[in-house]
């Protein structure tokens, strides 16, 4: 059974997102993905704005599976405005009535499944959005979230420290693995064409590494991993040579950002989501470990190569910090602390 979010963290929601719930009030939004990681901060946020504002405000959840949200997470799913639907993203049926605002969060973001079942991964992804941008459509919709990722820009070249909105890199559309990124850049022109042929207005949020409760620790982030295997005694185990660069974001700070971005950012205009600050797979690795269980081992599975420049995955957040504003506000260690004591409060490591 999940635990919920700390108020700590749904009150610091609150204080970056001034005056903009009552964009919401007495509406109803309907969301994909709304119990996965994002979806699940997403919709108790909102459920806790709703409380401590009085907003009236109801949300209809597309979900594959219902009743295993209703174990996972009580308090969401049984919260008197909160509606769950059954359905899979790509062929759900539409409930009536309008909704003002519609949040597609739902995605597969699965590196077993990209390289097992790269056609299913793809077709999820571009199915599930044209199906929600078709409901949208029809259901009086005037703001469509799209959660995209940094995926979309393709490797990032190593002499870049951080990838603006701008850059025009893109996948390798031979690659299968390029399956995931291909699909969110087939997704965002959709988002584009909705806008252009319709007057949807889409807003495009560039999603890049983040950590916090609600995380899985047994996927392939690397950062859920280090926390797991410190929690268990170590070894922290990282299985590449530890020099690739990544930044993370916490989930309360990202959670601040995508309502942002939906109530306030411009239509078309993408918006890297995520932090700009560094940091290698082996220093990671040493944080988690000074953090969670000081003195831990730490093994790297392969020697540097010193000749070859460190793989990057680092965005530039200007666009959105100079248009929004928004900021990173929760340094990584304690993003770190504040996952680790969720995961060991509600007892799902051993």
């Amino acid at each position: 059974m999940s635990k919920r979010i700390d108020a700590e963290d749904l009150n610091h929601i609150l204080n970056q997102t001034p005056g903009l719930w009552e964009e919401v009030r007495g509406q109803t939004i309907f969301m994909t993905g709304g119990t996965g990681f994002f979806g699940c901060w997403l919709l108790e946020s909102l459920l806790w704005a709703n409380d401590q504002l009085g907003l009236g405000t109801k949300a209809v959840v597309l979900s594959r599976n219902p009743e295993s949200f209703a174990v996972k997470a009580p308090h969401l799913a049984n919260h008197q405005a909160v509606r769950l639907i059954q359905g899979d993203v790509r062929t759900f049926e539409f409930p009536a009535g309008d909704f003002p605002f519609v949040i597609h969060a739902a995605t597969e973001a699965s590196a077993k499944l990209n390289q097992e079942d790269p056609l299913l991964m793809l077709g999820t992804i571009v199915e599930g959005t044209w199906r929600t941008l078709e409901f949208a459509r029809t259901h009086g919709t005037r703001r469509f979230l799209l959660t995209s990722s940094g995926a979309v820009y393709g490797k990032q070249p190593p002499e870049m420290t951080h990838i603006p909105e701008e850059y025009m890199g893109a996948p390798d559309p031979m690659d299968p693995n390029a399956a995931y990124g291909e699909g969110k850049r087939a997704a965002e022109i959709l988002c584009r064409l909705y806008a252009q042929q319709f007057g949807l207005e889409t807003e495009i949020a560039r999603c890049f590494a983040f950590v916090g409760p609600h995380l899985p620790l047994d996927a392939h982030y690397a950062i859920g991993n280090f926390i797991r295997d410190a929690l268990r005694g170590g070894p922290i185990r990282v299985n590449g040579d530890g020099t690739p660069l990544r930044s993370y974001l916490y989930a309360a700070d990202l959670t601040a950002w995508l309502w942002t971005i939906l109530f306030k950012g411009q239509p078309c205009r993408p918006y890297n989501v995520g932090s700009d600050i560094g940091i290698s797979i082996a220093e990671l690795a040493g944080l988690v470990r000074q953090v969670v269980n000081p003195g831990l081992e730490i093994t790297i599975a392969r020697q540097a190569d010193l000749s070859q420049p460190p793989q990057r995955y680092v965005p530039s957040v200007e666009r959105a910090r100079n248009e929004m504003p928004l900021e990173s506000l929760i340094a990584l260690e304690e993003a770190i602390e504040k996952t680790a004591g969720w995961q060991t409060s509600r007892g799902s490591v051993t």
